[in-house]
């Protein structure tokens, strides 16, 4: 058994499908993150962009009297880039960007067109809103995010794109999750599901359920969230562009059961996902690709070291998270305090825990 996992390990051979899911389930992931087959690389090119329009034709485009489909093309290709990157460009300079795009387009929504290509360009328009509305809660700015997602909601209904109505729902589940409000967190939940159904936001859907049932401490509702979110991404194509923000790609998913597993106290199983968030969150250069991912499971890392007796790794392993450019503040507060009443509960007068909590400050 063991030379046959190194064999899978190795991806010189692989397991069937439904033997590669009965795997992954064990270890609370999902097959597309534990046996994920090598992609041809002219398809990494083309889904990282490598045919996008250069800026300044896009521009020229836009300065047309009517909408054409090279027009639309081009402004689909360029917020899949701005998606794309969300997950490492500072937030600032993203945010304005967004937002410029966000003008332009709707500047387009004007001009003659037909009523499939208003409708698309509503759905860009809520695509970009949804971005700049997280991309306004990282740096802080919760009342502006909020307006922002229910604009987003609203270009999502006009375009009845299940998509952007589904990612708005998932955003205000986020934005409640972060202050607390467990109950709000669930209904945003059921209300994104419905509108949804089985598109690839029902699943980060199900893991703001776990992680909201987790935090009020009912184990076997975690699961049952849990479960239906495996099943539902096991069930859908690996994506085109596992960068894409509004995208779950399956690595994703051992990033919630991370957070969930260790909120209720699988500490063993949590860490080890941990280093498989930290692996996967690296290139092959050493370059932190998903910093944010990275740095909650720092955080994870943190707690588990800290109910272990370790205060001083789990203060290091703190102060990794907090090292790197590109933070999402409210997320990275919530598990840092989560952090900090370990920390407090077990090392109330100890020096490190004292200056972590003091750092903590600074951080909100």
């Amino acid at each position: 058994m063991l030379d046959q996992w190194k064999r899978w390990e190795s991806g010189k051979v692989l397991p069937n499908s439904e033997y590669q899911r009965l795997i992954a389930s064990i270890f609370g992931s999902v097959s597309g993150a534990m046996f994920a087959a090598p992609r041809d690389p002219q398809d990494v090119m083309r889904a990282a962009g490598a045919a996008d329009p250069d800026t300044t034709e896009v521009l020229a485009r836009l300065q047309a009297s009517s909408v054409d489909q090279a027009t639309l093309d081009a402004l689909r290709l360029t917020v899949d880039r701005l998606c794309a990157d969300y997950p490492t460009t500072p937030a600032h300079q993203l945010l304005l960007e967004g937002r410029s795009w966000l003008s332009r387009v709707g500047d387009l929504l004007d001009m003659r067109m037909t009523l499939s290509q208003h409708r698309e360009l509503l759905r860009l328009s809520g695509m970009l809103a949804l971005l700049v509305g997280c991309l306004e809660q990282d740096t802080g700015a919760t009342a502006q995010a909020e307006t922002t997602r229910r604009s987003a909601a609203s270009l999502g209904a006009e375009a009845e794109d299940q998509d952007v109505i589904g990612w708005s729902f998932e955003m205000s589940a986020w934005f409640a999750l972060t202050r607390g409000d467990y109950g709000a967190v669930l209904a945003a939940a059921e209300g994104g599901i419905e509108a949804a159904h089985e598109r690839s936001v029902s699943v980060q859907l199900r893991a703001q359920q776990a992680k909201a049932w987790a935090r009020i401490g009912d184990r076997r509702r975690v699961e049952v969230a849990l479960d239906q979110g495996r099943v539902l991404l096991e069930s859908l194509p690996y994506p085109d562009d596992p960068s894409h923000h509004f995208v779950v790609d399956p690595k994703k998913f051992d990033f919630y059961s991370m957070d969930v597993l260790r909120t209720v106290g699988e500490d063993r199983i949590a860490d080890s996902l941990a280093d498989e968030v930290l692996r996967s969150s690296t290139d092959w250069k050493g370059q932190v690709t998903s910093p944010m991912r990275a740095a909650e499971a720092w955080v994870s890392k943190g707690i588990i070291a800290a109910r272990g007796g370790d205060l001083e790794g789990a203060v290091e392993h703190g102060r990794s998270a907090l090292d790197g450019d590109r933070k999402s503040l409210p997320s990275l507060a919530m598990v840092c305090q989560e952090l900090g009443v370990e920390l407090h509960q077990r090392y109330a007068n100890e020096q490190p825990t004292i200056e972590y909590i003091d750092q903590l400050k600074s951080l909100a």
